[in-house]
Formats: C-alpha cells, sequence, structure tokens
C-alpha cells in the first residue's frame, strides 16, 4: 500500500446527481467521468498516473497535516492543510442550482484562514479514458480542453494560467481572508465562471441541509446514518431515478489482481435494497422515482417482463458490454481495467425477489402500484414460478459454470411471498392457489435440498458442504426466525468459516468452483453489516454493538465505505459503494432498537 500514491480511502467524494468525482486529501481530483457518471472519464489519475487525467490544487506546505470533512449534512468537501505557517482549505462541490438536463460544473474554492501561501494549480484533463489526445488552448483568460470527438471543457478562474502540454498550471499567493475561485466545465456553459458562483453555493448548501433534514432517524449513530443516506443519493440520478451500484470504475477487489469490475450502472438488486433503506429514512420520493425507472426499464427490454435483466445502465438501457482499457495501468498495478460489465446478461433468478421486496414496500410506505404494473408483476411471478428450480450465475456473479444457489432459491420465495401479501393487501386478483403452491414448492425444496442433515446447518448450494455470506440475508428477509436453532446453527458456521474479527467474506473461493476468476478479494463490507444485524435479531446484542463499533471504525475519515477491506481493514473495490452504505443504514436501524429495548417480538 505505500507504493500507492493515492489510497482509494484518502478520497472524500462530491457529485450534482448527475455525475460524481473523487477528491483526493492532498487537494487533487484523480477521478471524474464527465457529463455523466457512465460517461468516459476526463480525470483517471487514480487508475494509472498522474499523466492519465487530474486536476491538483495545493500550497507549498510540505509537512502540514491534511484533512477533509464535509459541511455538516452536505455533499460539500473540505481539503484543509494545517501548518506552522498558516492554515489554508479548498472547497469543492458540484453545484444544484439548475434544471435535472444542465451540464455538470467543478468549482473549487481556495482559502487561506490564516498565514501566507502559495498554492500550485495544474489542470490536465485527459478525455476519453485518458485515450484520446487533448489539446489544452487559451480563449479570453480562461483555458480551452478539447479533443477529437469529444466534448471540450472550459476552466476559469482569475489566475495566470500557463500551458504546458496539455495542462494548464498557475501559481498564486493568498493572505489571510483571501480566496480563490476556479470552475471546471461545458466549454459553451455560460455560467462556467467565477464570478457566478456565490448563488451556486449557497443553492447547493441550501438542498443538501433541506434533504438531510427530512430524515426521521433519530437513533444512535445519527451521523453515519447521515453520511450513508447522502452517499445513496449521490448515486442516485436527479433526472431518471436509478440508483448506480458505485461512482467508479476498475477499482481493486484484489491488488494486483483481476478482480477490476465497472459498477457505473444500476443493479435491480442495489438498487431495490438502496430503495429500502432510503423509505426507512422517510425518503419516498426516491421510491417513486426508483419506481418509475424500472417500468423504463421493461419497456427496453421490449416488453418482455418476465425475463429482467440483472443490471441497467443508468438512463434505463439494456447492453452494458465489457471491454478492457489497456492503456491504463489500473490502480496498484491491478489488470485488466474494465468499463461495461458482461454480468447484465446473465441469469441471476434472485433479483425477482429483491425487486419485489422493494415494490411490496413502496406500495406500503408509498403510491399505490397501477393496474399496469400489478399485470407486470404478475407476468414476472409467473415467470419465477416456470424457472426458480434452476441454475444461475448468483448473487455474487460466479463467471463459471451455474449453479443452484440457496440464495437465489431463497429470493424467488421472496418474490412469491411479497407478490402475494400485496395482491391481498391492495385485493388485486392473482391466482391465489397457484401462487401459494410454489411459494410453498420453493420453502420445502430450500429445507430439504439446501439443509446439510450430517452438518446440521444450511449450505450455499444444492446437497453442498459449504456456507457463503449470501445466507445471512435469510433471517433478515424473514424466511426463517433469527433465534430458530437450525439457523443459529448455520450462523456460527458462517462465523467459524468466513468471518475474521468481524469482517465477512463472500465465501471461500476453494470451496466455490463456479468464481471462475484466480486470485483471492477482501471481505465484504455489506456482508459485515449483515451480520452485525444477524446477531442482533439473534439476540445477541452485545457482541452485535461491538462489531458495529468496529465497522464504524473502518470507515474513511470521511465515513465513507468502498465495496470491500483488506486484512487491515483498508478499502478495495469501487467507493463509495451503496450496498455497503444501505447494509449499514439497516444494520444501525435495527441495533439502535435492540438497544433502546423497545423492540417488538415481531421482527420485520
Amino acid at each position: 500500500m505505500s507504493k500507492i500514491k493515492r489510497k482509494i480511502e484518502d478520497h472524500g467524494v462530491i457529485g450534482d446527481l448527475r455525475t460524481c468525482a473523487l477528491v483526493a486529501n492532498d487537494g487533487a481530483i484523480d477521478y471524474f467521468c464527465w457529463p455523466d457518471l457512465d460517461s468516459p472519464s476526463v480525470f483517471t489519475a487514480l487508475l494509472d498516473g498522474d499523466e492519465a487525467g487530474l486536476f491538483s490544487i495545493e500550497p507549498d506546505w510540505p509537512e502540514a497535516r491534511r484533512q477533509q470533512l464535509y459541511l455538516p449534512d452536505t455533499n460539500i468537501l473540505q481539503t484543509r492543510w494545517l501548518d506552522r505557517k498558516g492554515v489554508a482549505e479548498i472547497t469543492d462541490y458540484m453545484p444544484l442550482c439548475q434544471p435535472e438536463d444542465r451540464q455538470p460544473r467543478l468549482i473549487r474554492r481556495v482559502k487561506v484562514i490564516h498565514g501566507e501561501a502559495t498554492f500550485t494549480l495544474r489542470c490536465a484533463p485527459v478525455h476519453d479514458y485518458a485515450r484520446a489526445e487533448t489539446t489544452a488552448s487559451l480563449s479570453e483568460g480562461d483555458v480551452l480542453f478539447s479533443a477529437e470527438n469529444q466534448p471540450t471543457l472550459r476552466l476559469s478562474g482569475k489566475a495566470d494560467f500557463q500551458l504546458a502540454r496539455n495542462a494548464a498550471t498557475s501559481t498564486f499567493t493568498l493572505q489571510a481572508g483571501e480566496h480563490r475561485e476556479f470552475v471546471l466545465g461545458c466549454a459553451d456553459d455560460e455560467k462556467v465562471d467565477e464570478e457566478k458562483t456565490a448563488l451556486c453555493f449557497q443553492d447547493t448548501l441550501r438542498f443538501w441541509r433541506d434533504w438531510s433534514a427530512k430524515s426521521t432517524y433519530r437513533g444512535r449513530w445519527q451521523e453515519m446514518v447521515t453520511r450513508s443516506a447522502l452517499t445513496l443519493k449521490l448515486l442516485t440520478s436527479w433526472k431518471h431515478g436509478s440508483i448506480a451500484a458505485a461512482a467508479t470504475f476498475g477499482l481493486p477487489e484484489e491488488l494486483g489482481g483481476e478482480r477490476n469490475w465497472d459498477y457505473r450502472a444500476s443493479w435491480l438488486r442495489d438498487a431495490s435494497f438502496s430503495m429500502y433503506a432510503l423509505m426507512r429514512l422517510g425518503y419516498v420520493d426516491e421510491a417513486r422515482h426508483f419506481t418509475h425507472w424500472v417500468g423504463r426499464c421493461v419497456e427496453n427490454s421490449h416488453h418482455d417482463v418476465e425475463k429482467l435483466q440483472v443490471m441497467y445502465r443508468i438512463d434505463s438501457g439494456t447492453e452494458l458490454h465489457e471491454s478492457e482499457l489497456l492503456n491504463l495501468s489500473g490502480y496498484a498495478n491491478s489488470t485488466p481495467v474494465r468499463i461495461g460489465n458482461d454480468a447484465w446478461n446473465q441469469t441471476q433468478l434472485d433479483i425477482y425477489g429483491e425487486l419485489m421486496d422493494a415494490v411490496y414496500l413502496a406500495n406500503k410506505y408509498g403510491e399505490a402500484i397501477s393496474h399496469r404494473g400489478w399485470l407486470h408483476v404478475s407476468k414476472m411471478i409467473d415467470h419465477v414460478g416456470e424457472n426458480w428450480n434452476k441454475p444461475d450465475a448468483g448473487i455474487w456473479e460466479m463467471r463459471g459454470e451455474p449453479e443452484h444457489f440457496l440464495h437465489s432459491r431463497l429470493m424467488c420465495w421472496v418474490a412469491l411471498d411479497r407478490a402475494i401479501r400485496l395482491g391481498q393487501k391492495r385485493s388485486l386478483s392473482f391466482p391465489y392457489e397457484r401462487w401459494l403452491r410454489i411459494r410453498d414448492e420453493i420453502r420445502e425444496d430450500i429445507w430439504t435440498n439446501f439443509w446439510n442433515e450430517e452438518q446440521g446447518h444450511f449450505v450455499a448450494t444444492r446437497h453442498g458442504d459449504f456456507v457463503d455470506a449470501s445466507m445471512l440475508l435469510m433471517p433478515l428477509v424473514r424466511f426463517v426466525g433469527a433465534t430458530d436453532p437450525d439457523w443459529l446453527a448455520t450462523l456460527d458456521v458462517i462465523k467459524d468459516k468466513l468471518v475474521s474479527d468481524g469482517l465477512v467474506k463472500r465465501y471461500n473461493r476453494t470451496e466455490t468452483p463456479a468464481d471462475g476468476l484466480e486470485g483471492t478479494e477482501g471481505s465484504f463490507t455489506a456482508c459485515s453489516f449483515w451480520y452485525v444485524e444477524c446477531l442482533a435479531r439473534a439476540g445477541r446484542v452485545y457482541e452485535a454493538h461491538f462489531e458495529f463499533e468496529k465497522l464504524l471504525s473502518y470507515a474513511n475519515p470521511l465515513g465513507l465505505y468502498a465495496e470491500e477491506f483488506d486484512h487491515q481493514g483498508y478499502a478495495l473495490g469501487n467507493t463509495p459503494q451503496a450496498l455497503s452504505h444501505l447494509a449499514l443504514i439497516s444494520a444501525a436501524f435495527f441495533l439502535n432498537r435492540k438497544l433502546n429495548g423497545d423492540d417488538p417480538l415481531w421482527q420485520p
């Protein structure tokens, strides 16, 4: 890790509900896709080197202490330098002061609090995932960055810009109380002007604070829950209603390994879980927008609703063909760096359960399902009824041969169960006897074929021997009681086989032939929070509390989580990841109730 210039956990994230940028604690923006989250990157230094594009501003204080923090209840980020010569800061944000079809802008406000500092600025975008030849040119005091067949960017600010190849550079000195602002955006956007930023800052500040204030959560760890909610909101598309799995692509699950994926898309599973987490906090508008996005996904799937894809583009498009960026050396030399994700055409039967659970909850807390929507649901459930007993790639998107996974079978049961509940609750027409029979057949299949009588616990695959962490969802989706002796025996095996000091691996690769890849991976953040919730539901409240506090200590200084942890608790994988933050919200929500002693015997 010492050879990595900027570690994953050294970053904050900013965004405007259209795209996101990562800001390192040395003042460098080294990851930014423009104009949309799934557009080609223009700053890609995080996945290669500084020559792959970055926007850095830093004072000439090499010994200064650096720190980052968000303005309270916002996604406006400050990077600070504390030195014997003074204190300086950069405030980074992306404005939320225009309609949803606005062009994104980065605004960087540099200020000296006390003392004097000389800053060095270098803005060097490289278009198209660092594959294009980007040219910098001066235009009326601003700098234009252009490349063939790519959108031209403009950098504006009160500075004497110099050109060095494809970069704009400047050196300037500020006294205490002085500041400079720099704006990067579309070349033809008239708001790319540092003189027009004051109102945008206030509007953006107000937007985030007003949104945070809508949360109904008042329990323990409120700051971390709020930060997780704000992170989920950052990954939500204002225009489309989708929720991206993460802000980044290519960050490795193993340093130097090949498990490097593109998460700038919306998985039905992750988005459904995210919507549930936001609804728990009182954010029902997000649930409504997500439901509308799912409807567009169905339409874009040629109305074949019973054959939903695992994932869709943020705009609900259907194709996400995977390719490799051979020009990038990868974070910590982890290659290949991939864009797109071929999991889009896998069969993963569990998505029907997660989606149906989200639809059920959206109806419970939001607007009622439409007649046409219920017709789509009915077709989907009929499809599950005909296909639940087939092998698939599973929740972990195995790239080997399909298998019969317990989690997939479990979520098919959830799909039938929630559809029956919704139909009864809304007095809707549906084949009650047939759906009930199929639901009971799935339950019987799980108890017969995924329970290992000899070992005395549930197993991850049909007639198998081993466990995986997706089984932690069994009590969370109410398939089995959280204190059922058979489940507690399974939980103990998961603890013995997959848990190390509270960090939970998804599975042991040597026990999972369907994995299909070389190397290993870290502990999965979401699974670690699922484990906490299972402990709390099982009545092991002290243990759950302690493990939860340890997990909170593994967050980066801003309260952000990537997909995984390494053996020292440092971040691995794409960041920030929605599944990690929604699992934190769920665990905090339930554990807080347990600690308060006001949790009813019936555990939803």
